[in-house]
C-alpha cells in the first residue's frame, strides 16, 4: 500500500525509470560479482600471479567504493544525471581499454572502477525516488540477481579471457549510459520550512491538482538531527553487517572442506542454490512490499542469519552444510534489500541509499583478507560464532533505525493531505 506521505516526493515504479535505475545499478556492481573471473582474465592479459591479480581487482573495487562515497552527495541533488553519465562513460572507456589493449589492463581497470562508483552512487540515490521502497528493493534484487546469474553462466562458455570478461563490464556500462536519461531526478524539496512548491522526482511531467491556497506541503530539505544520526549509524551498521556476511561467503569453501568435507562440486551446488534463494526472496519482498514494516522483518532476519552462521561452523555433514548455507544466503539477500529500503525511506533524495551501496563495496573488497585472518585466529567454530554474535548485536540498532525510517516515510506532510 502506498502511503500518503510518499505522494509528495516519490514517483510510481514505471518501466522506463525503473529499468534505467536497475540497469545502472547492475553496471556499477558487476565487477563485484565478476571478481573471480576478473582475476583469471588479468592473469591471462598481463601474466600476473594470483596474488597480484587479486590485489588489482581489490584495488578496482575499492576505487569504486571511494568514488561512490565521494559522489553520493551530488547524486542526492540536481547533479545525479551528470554523475551517472560521467561515471558510466569513464567506466565504459576504462573497461574497454582493459579488454582490448593488454598494456592498459591495470590503468583501464582502475579507471573503470572509479567510473563504476558514479553508477553505484547515482543508482542507489535514484532508488529513493520511488514509492514503496521495500517493493523497489525487491525488484532491484530480482533484476540484479537474475542478470548476474545469466552472466556468470554464459561467460565461462565464451571463455574467461580479458576480451570477454572486461568487455562484459564495458558493455553493461555502455547500456547504463544509454538509459541514463530515464534515471529519476532528485525531488525538489523546500529549503526552509514545511511549505513550498511541489517538485517531481522524475524527468517526466506529472500532473497534480493545486489547492486553492497555491501552497503544497512538501518534505523539508533540511534533515532533522535524528534522521541525520540515523543515516550515519545505518551506514556504519550496514558496513559491519556486510563485512560479517561476506567474510563467511568468502571462507565457506575452506571452512566447509575442513568441517564437513565440502567438495568443489558441493560448493558449486551451494552457490547456485544461494542464488536461487535470493531470487525467491526478491519475489517475496516484491509481493509483500511494506505491509510488514521494516523493523520486525530486519531484526528477525538478522537473528535468524546469525543463528545459521553459528550452525554452519558446527555441521559435519556436507548436505546439511549446503542446506544451511543456502538458507543463510537467502536470508542475507532479503536483509540486504531491507537495508536498502530503510536507507531509501530516510530521505527521498537518496542521501543515504546512495552511499549505502558504496559502503557495501568497501566490505566486499576487504572481506577475503578479514575472513582469512579471523578464521585462522579463531578456528572454524570460533569464526562462525563471532560472525553470529555480530549479527545479534547489530540487530538492535538496525531495528531502531528501520522503525524510524518507516515512521518518517509515513509522517511527511504531503500533497494528498493538502487536497483533503
Amino acid at each position: 500500500m502506498t502511503t500518503a506521505a510518499e505522494l509528495s516526493t516519490r514517483v510510481p515504479l514505471r518501466l522506463a525509470p525503473a529499468s534505467a535505475t536497475f540497469a545502472i545499478a547492475i553496471a556499477g556492481y558487476l565487477a563485484v560479482n565478476l571478481s573471480p573471473y576478473m582475476i583469471s582474465a588479468a592473469q591471462e592479459a598481463i601474466d600476473l600471479d594470483v596474488l597480484a591479480a587479486s590485489w588489482l581487482v581489490t584495488g578496482t573495487l575499492l576505487l569504486t567504493a571511494v568514488a561512490g562515497l565521494a559522489a553520493a552527495g551530488l547524486c542526492a541533488g540536481r547533479h545525479r544525471h551528470l554523475v551517472a553519465r560521467i561515471g558510466l562513460g569513464v567506466a565504459t572507456l576504462g573497461f574497454l581499454a582493459a579488454a582490448l589493449i593488454p598494456a592498459l589492463t591495470i590503468p583501464g581497470l582502475l579507471i573503470g572502477g572509479v567510473g563504476a562508483g558514479g553508477a553505484v552512487a547515482s543508482a542507489g540515490a535514484a532508488m529513493a525516488s520511488f514509492r514503496n521502497p521495500d517493493r523497489v528493493a525487491g525488484w532491484n534484487g530480482f533484476a540484479n540477481r537474475g542478470v548476474i546469474t545469466i552472466v556468470l553462466a554464459v561467460l565461462p562458455m565464451l571463455g574467461l579471457g580479458p576480451l570477454n570478461v572486461f568487455g562484459a563490464l564495458a558493455l553493461f556500462s555502455a547500456i547504463g549510459l544509454v538509459v541514463t536519461t530515464w534515471l529519476p531526478r532528485a525531488p525538489i524539496l523546500d529549503q526552509g520550512a514545511s511549505l513550498g512548491t511541489a517538485g517531481a522526482a522524475t524527468g517526466e511531467a506529472m500532473p497534480i491538482e493545486i489547492p486553492p491556497t497555491g501552497a503544497i506541503r512538501t518534505q523539508s530539505a533540511a534533515p532533522s538531527r535524528l534522521l541525520t544520526i540515523s543515516g550515519f549509524v545505518l551506514l556504519i551498521v550496514f558496513a559491519l553487517w556486510a563485512a560479517s556476511e561476506d567474510s563467511l561467503w568468502a571462507m565457506i569453501g575452506i571452512i566447509g572442506a575442513e568441517t564437513s568435507g565440502l567438495t568443489p562440486e558441493g560448493l558449486g551446488i551451494a552457490l547456485s542454490g544461494a542464488t536461487a534463494g535470493g531470487l525467491l526472496g526478491s519475489l517475496a519482498l516484491m509481493a509483500i512490499g511494506n505491509r510488514l514494516g521494516r523493523a520486525v522483518p530486519l531484526v528477525v532476519l538478522l537473528v535468524l542469519g546469525g543463528i545459521l552462521k553459528i550452525v554452519q561452523g558446527t555441521l559435519t555433514d556436507e548436505t546439511a552444510l549446503i542446506v544451511a548455507f543456502v538458507a543463510w544466503n537467502s536470508i542475507y539477500a532479503v536483509a540486504f534489500m531491507y537495508f536498502l529500503s530503510t536507507a531509501a525511506a530516510l530521505d527521498a533524495r537518496g542521501r543515504w541509499s546512495g552511499p549505502l551501496l558504496s559502503v557495501y563495496l568497501v566490505g566486499s573488497a576487504l572481506t577475503p583478507l578479514i575472513g582469512a585472518s579471523l578464521s585462522e585466529l579463531l578456528g572454524a567454530q570460533g569464526f562462525t560464532l563471532a560472525l553470529g554474535i555480530t549479527s545479534f548485536v547489530l540487530a538492535v540498532p538496525t531495528g531502531i533505525i528501520a522503525a524510524i525510517s518507516t515512521r518518517t516515510e509515513r509522517s511527511i506532510p504531503n500533497t494528498a493531505e493538502a487536497l483533503a
